[in-house]
């Protein structure tokens, strides 16, 4: 099981979507160390993992009004974790192509497959954990090992979320290129 399979009472929802601050303490302490864990997973970084943790429960306050009660608080909550982890992975990914240095030798230059925003369009219309998955095996090369490991769940989870997510995610970027001539 899941160190976030923390059940958390109504009545402690009831009292975070009226900004009772002992409900945010102790929501907080519940999660302070899942959340952190599944950050620091996900980024490899404790500094970014414990900004991970204070952005998720920022987060949660801004949300909470969101949360309709059709699954678990835990899993509501994990999912911003990933979210913000996610968001960062992306940012550290672009500062780094940012950083490359520029080529010495002039190269023809050539024509993307799609362009950038049509990748992040077709990325938002991903679950949040096909996105999640798809993002990790593609982009930070990590392995369906530890892809399962991550979300705590099977290696058959990773691969067949990573093949849909893959699927869909080609499908949208024909989509979104319908209207384009690479040739």
């Amino acid at each position: 099981m899941t160190s976030f399979a923390i059940d958390i009472p109504a009545s402690t929802i009831a009292r975070l979507r009226d900004g009772d601050e002992k409900a945010l303490e102790r929501v907080y302490r519940l999660f302070e160390r899942p959340v952190f864990t599944l950050a620091w997973r996900l980024l490899g970084d404790r500094d970014e993992a414990q900004e991970v943790l204070h952005d998720a429960m920022l987060a949660l306050i801004d949300r909470i009004g969101q949360y309709r009660g059709d699954a678990p608080f835990w899993g509501w909550l994990r999912q911003i974790c990933v979210n913000e982890s996610l968001m960062r992975l992306r940012k550290r990914r672009l500062e780094y192509v940012d950083e490359l240095p520029e080529p010495e030798v002039a190269l023809r230059p050539l024509e993307p497959a799609f362009e950038p925003a049509d990748l992040e369009r077709a990325l938002e219309g991903l679950s949040p954990t096909a996105r999640s998955i798809v993002w990790l095996y593609h982009v930070e090369g990590w392995t369906h090992e530890e892809i399962a490991r991550s979300f705590e769940r099977t290696v058959s989870f990773s691969k067949t979320q990573l093949a849909r997510g893959t699927r869909k995610l080609r499908e949208l970027l024909q989509v979104g290129q319908g209207a384009r001539d690479y040739a």
